[in-house]
């Protein structure tokens, strides 16, 4: 690779990921693993989710705490989807689900302070876990749809938090690139296998894409009002007005 094309790589790495690993260093530098206590937390019930189900006497617990599929009463899957985030996928090694929880959420908990990053978490879970009754009322004929045996499947697992925390923070943090590998990997695992897992990703994607316009939204009103109060308190102290 010549010079010019390693400085082009260095500059879009820079303007891509600089600002987000800045927050990142100086958090983890400044706070150690208080910047991801939260996160840190999450993994220890995962981990301690994954040892008790797996268990002969565990199984069904955690499946009464925490397994969500879409044939039980609305009710119950509301109740239990909190707790699903934490429960590991039973058809996936579970060191995948704790990376995911360590790295994504530990990032976005220090980017993005730990309420919104539960709130987006349980919004694009709850997002997954809505979305698979609507699929299955639709039915398969649609590409919308969801085959009725998808209603037996049990959903557990953080990956739709997970893809939703990703993109959000991306978005806010302007690693526009990154953000769109995230949404064309997760369009590309449902055109692939079609499962339910890939339509609950592109629910979460639909439920953060809203989240993220409504705080575009919320932060132009907030600049308007600024500029507004900014432009009033100019023209009473008898300041020149501004020209727009």
């Amino acid at each position: 690779m010549s010079g010019g094309a390693r400085g082009g790589v260095r500059r879009f790495a820079e303007r891509e990921w600089g600002p987000l690993l800045k927050t990142v260093s100086y958090a983890l530098h400044t706070q150690r693993w208080r910047a991801i206590g939260l996160t840190l937390s999450a993994v220890a019930l995962t981990s301690v989710f994954q040892i008790i189900q797996n268990q002969s006497w565990g199984f069904r617990p955690i499946q009464i705490i925490g397994s969500v599929k879409a044939e039980y009463p609305l009710w119950i899957s509301l109740l239990r989807t909190p707790f699903s985030l934490f429960v590991p996928a039973l058809d996936l090694p579970v060191w995948g689900a704790l990376a995911q929880v360590l790295l994504v959420f530990g990032v976005a908990e220090i980017c993005i302070g730990r309420g919104r990053m539960l709130l987006i978490a349980y919004a694009a879970t709850l997002a997954g876990t809505l979305y698979a009754r609507v699929g299955i009322h639709i039915g398969p004929d649609s590409v919308f749809g969801l085959p009725a045996s998808a209603a037996e499947m049990v959903d557990t697992g953080p990956s739709a938090a997970v893809v939703a925390l990703a993109v959000y923070v991306c978005w806010r943090y302007r690693a526009y690139w990154t953000a769109g590998v995230v949404v064309a990997s997760m369009v590309l695992e449902v055109v692939l296998k079609n499962n339910l897992a890939g339509k609950e990703h592109i629910a979460a994607l639909l439920a953060v894409a809203v989240i993220c316009w409504i705080t575009w939204v919320r932060r132009r009103r907030r600049r308007r009002d600024r500029h507004d109060r900014g432009r009033r308190t100019g023209s009473l102290s008898g300041a020149p007005p501004i020209q727009s």
